[in-house]
């Protein structure tokens, strides 16, 4: 995606930039995602035949952090670090020796800490961890890098069910959809397992990993169902390295569209994108991108989507999703998710709000969205979720959604708090950030201040003129971290944009939050 230009503060290019946001999502379905240490290492390991085998180990060697490790910080780059030490010891290649040394002293400091080790909860990451700590101690069983001792596998794990998988797997039983995302876990036995066919798109679980383990090696003679076209043309988009997602196409199309239409920003949408999302419905909802199960969280984001340009489904999607006391993901998931509940919420109450004949029909969904979301809430007034590391993701989700479309007093309590929260935590310069401030998480606060009601809340426009201040001195002048959870993080360069310039148009349309930023920018400069 080009690089973003500076703006002023207006609307006209606010304006500008989401039409080009637009233009370029139709123009690109694979999904604008960052490279993936992760999913790279996993080819690095998997398919050293494929283009840019080179430019994946120099990725890896060029993004290890000067500690030794990969990744974000704190519990993120167990992952990341694994597998690319895993990688790299098992390239053989002479000149990445040291890296990969440098890798294991971290592991084998971290992974000392046994049962009290902390891990996130990203997708997969049971399964994940063991089996990347047995590849590695397959590794220095043949004594390389001179190690005599061996990973110890943490709590929190499952072996068992790793075991039962590759089992499974290798006797030919069929391969859950969910499971195929990370087929490359079940190691030899993924080698054209005999229940698996890649997607119309070549991809084998929307993951480049899961489809270098299907393959299993240079294809020869076999039939790949399009599998090498897929791998060749992600390897091509980023000169070597890949993402650990793709594609993303709905998903990313639906969370950009109802970004900036709940923040006004208004643009035209060509119908062969809507088009395009629209496709992919059927009775079970849409998943996030070809080769991902169907999902809750996307569903309810694409139904809302649509109808918000005039192809209003229904919600019947959603009805396979719902549970006594909300909805889950998809069934058989490990812990449910805050933002997908929000999301669900958000396609409900607008439902409401467009058609009011439906409100009694779809009450008790929303009182039992509004009070399961509210439990959910820390004490300090922050969500937390499966799909992102920032409580300022979750915080944004589910406190706009319950200001709008929330019932009754624990939606607005709720609301009260996090807003309290978000203005708590903000930091000198003006931004907001888990580990540091960043604009992608600036644009969640200011949108949580500004599309919520404030009432005789002084503070808060002094907050949000400061963030303001903050968004557009950094616009497109510094990089995104990873914050969303795949099997590590990664950085939706798309959706953070169109999160962005939601969050400045939002504030440029408020007289009191200009006034205090030409005060600021005022002291500033005496």
């Amino acid at each position: 995606m080009d690089a973003e230009e500076s703006l002023s503060g207006g609307g006209t290019g606010i304006a500008a930039a989401a039409h080009e946001l637009i233009g370029q999502l139709t123009k690109e379905s694979w999904g604008y995602l960052s490279p993936s240490v992760y999913e790279t290492g996993r080819l690095v390991a998997l398919a050293p035949w494929l283009t840019g085998h080179e430019r994946r180990m120099e990725f890896l060697a060029a993004t290890q952090r000067a500690d030794g490790a990969w990744g974000t910080p704190e519990e993120y780059a167990l992952v990341s670090t694994l597998s690319a030490t895993d990688a790299l010891l098992g390239a053989g290649d002479g000149r990445f020796r040291d890296v990969a040394a440098k890798g294991l002293a971290v592991l084998f400091r971290r992974l000392a800490g046994g049962p009290r080790l902390s891990m996130p909860d990203t997708p997969a990451i049971e399964i994940i961890v063991p089996a990347l700590i047995a590849s590695i101690n397959h590794h220095l069983e043949r004594g390389d890098a001179g190690y005599g001792a061996r990973l110890p596998v943490p709590d929190g794990t499952d072996g068992p069910r790793l075991a039962k998988i590759r089992s499974a797997v290798g006797a030919g039983a069929a391969v859950p959809t969910k499971l195929l995302h990370s087929l490359e876990v079940a190691g030899d036995a993924a080698r054209a397992a005999a229940t698996v066919q890649p997607g119309p798109r070549g991809t084998v679980g929307a993951s480049p990993a899961a489809t270098a383990a299907w393959l299993g090696g240079p294809p020869g003679d076999r039939a790949t169902g399009g599998a090498v076209d897929y791998l060749e043309a992600i390897v091509a988009r980023h000169g070597g390295p890949v993402p650990s997602v793709v594609p993303v196409t709905q998903f990313e199309r639906a969370w950009v569209l109802n970004t900036l239409a709940r923040a006004g920003v208004e643009v035209a949408v060509p119908a062969e994108l809507l088009t395009g999302m629209a496709e992919h419905l059927d009775e079970r909802g849409t998943p996030g991108g070809a080769g991902l199960p169907p999902d809750a969280d996307t569903t309810s984001a694409v139904l809302l989507a649509l109808a918000r340009w005039g192809d209003d489904r229904g919600l019947e999607a959603l009805s396979a999703y719902e549970t006594d006391t909300h909805f889950v993901t998809w069934h058989g998931e490990r812990t449910a998710s805050t933002s997908a509940n929000a999301h669900v919420l958000d396609a409900l109450g607008e439902q409401v709000i467009r058609t009011p004949s439906l409100k009694e029909r779809y009450a008790r969904a929303i009182e039992k969205v509004t009070l399961w979301l509210a439990g959910q809430q820390s004490t300090v007034g922050a969500w937390v979720d499966k799909w992102h590391a920032s409580p300022y993701y979750a915080t944004a989700c589910c406190a706009v959604s319950l200001h709008r479309y929330g019932t009754g007093p624990h939606a607005a309590a709720a609301v009260a708090r996090a807003r309290e929260w978000v203005v708590g935590t903000q930091r000198a310069d003006g931004s907001w950030g888990r580990w540091e401030g960043t604009p992608e998480e600036t644009a969640y606060a200011l949108q949580i201040l500004l599309l919520t009601a404030g009432g005789a809340d002084s503070a808060a426009p002094w907050a949000a003129a400061r963030g303001y201040s903050y968004l557009r001195a950094t616009f497109g002048r510094q990089p995104h971290p990873p914050l969303w959870h795949d099997k590590d993080l990664y950085v939706p360069v798309a959706i953070i944009r169109a999160e962005i310039l939601a969050a400045l148009h939002l504030a440029s349309r408020k007289p009191a939050v200009w006034t205090l930023v030409e005060r600021l920018e005022s002291a500033q400069q005496a």
